[in-house]
This record gives C-alpha cells, structure tokens and sequence, in this order.
C-alpha cells in the first residue's frame, strides 16, 4: 500500500495555495537540475562544448531559485507559524533546495570538462562516465517523483538506487586511476576527469538526502544517515 502525507486543510484558502505553490516551486528546480544533467551527458557524448557552457551560464537560474524558495520559506513560518505536516513541508523544501542547488554545482563541475577540452581520451572511460550518468539521471527522476507524490515507499525503493551507483563509480575510479599510472599526460587533466567522477557520485548521495526527506515529510521521523534495512525496519515498528 503507497503511503502519502496527508496536508492540513485551512481555513485560509490562500495558505493552502502558498503551500501547494512552495512544492511546486521545488518541483520545478528539481526539473530544471535534470535537465542540466542530461544536457551535460549530451555534452559529453557529442563533445558540444556550447551546450556544455549553456549548462554553466543556466546554473545561476538555479542559485536564483533557491534563494527565492528559501526566502518563501522564511516568509510562510514567519507570517503563518505552520504546525505539525505544514511545519514538516516547510521544513523539508528548505533542505531540499540546498541539496538541488548542490546537484547543480556539481554538474557544472561535470560541463567545465567539455568546455575546457578535458574530457577523457579512453573510450572505455567516457563510456562508463556516460553509463553512471544515466543511471544518476534515472535515481534522480525517481527522487523528484517520489517527492511529488509524497510516497514515502517510491522513495525508499529509489534510496536503494545509489549503491549499485557507488559500486559502478568505484569500478572505474580503480580504471581510471590505472589508466592515470600508465599516461604521460598532464596530471592535472586527469585530476579534472576524477573530479567529474566523484560529482556524478555525489550527485546519486543528494538524491538519496531528498529521499530521507520525504520519509521525514510522511512520518515526522528522522532518518538520516541509516543503511536501508535500518530505516525499513523502524518505519516498520512505527506503523
């Protein structure tokens, strides 16, 4: 059964449309920060490097989001004092949004490879750097789903997600590292193509914060920084 935070109804018709108007806004940076993502793969993969810097120039769209979401969060408990699920909504949007504007810093860490010519000469490398990147992008719409629906079950199932990405992005950190050892290339090339690596991971470890999140959102309970089968096996006590 798919368990879904119930909102409170108000009196006040508008702080029910500011409410729904708050998610929807993290909804939308959420949409703007997947797209950067799968236009960097783009990028990558066609090595267009004027799509790439379209990708950096749009990531103040997004730090321009955030501030503005973080400020309506501010402006909603300082002038309505929202309680139990609408303080948790409030609360939840406000960590999100540090997380997306996150995920978008990384990315245009990822974009910079292509518009600094740095993009890795292996075939096998960029070719693995493109399959953990749809991998991510896929942990990524499943998170935003998640986190429209409210569906704390979609978002544990999206949670498990980010293991097979490590596995997949310490299998080719031990590559790329070898690969580092036999070249006599600029080490600092190859210090971009790490980082790069490490930001698609990092990306996969946001996903899996808003997914905590929307856990807390649905049950008021923190479950930050515990393995899977921990977090099953308190909601399970809690039902």
């Amino acid at each position: 059964m798919v368990r879904q935070v119930a909102l409170n109804t108000h009196i006040s018709g508008k702080f029910n449309t500011e409410l729904e108007n708050l998610r929807n806004s993290v909804l939308t940076m959420g949409g703007e920060v997947e797209l950067q993502l799968v236009d960097t793969l783009k990028a990558i993969q066609q090595n267009n490097a004027g799509l790439a810097e379209k990708v950096i120039l749009n990531d103040l769209k997004i730090n321009n989001m955030e501030m503005q979401i973080d400020e309506e969060c501010l402006r909603i408990i300082a002038k309505r004092h929202p309680t139990a699920s609408d303080l948790r909504l409030v609360m939840m949007v406000s960590k999100a949004i540090t997380d997306i504007e996150r995920m978008g810093d990384e990315i245009e860490r990822i974009a910079r490879l292509v518009t600094k010519n740095k993009l890795p000469a292996s075939e096998t490398i960029k070719s693995s750097m493109l399959l953990i990147g749809e991998r991510v992008v896929q942990m990524m719409r499943g998170t935003f789903d998640a986190l429209a629906r409210q569906d704390e079950n979609s978002a544990l199932e999206v949670y498990d997600q980010d293991n097979r990405i490590d596995a997949e992005y310490k299998k080719l950190l031990k590559y790329t590292t070898e690969e580092m050892q036999k070249s006599t290339d600029d080490m600092q090339d190859w210090l971009e193509v790490l980082w790069a690596l490490r930001s698609l991971e990092r990306i996969g470890d946001r996903c899996k914060n808003i997914c905590e999140y929307v856990v807390y959102l649905s049950r008021g309970t923190d479950v930050r920084h515990a393995p899977l089968e921990n977090i099953q096996q308190k909601l399970k006590h809690l039902s």
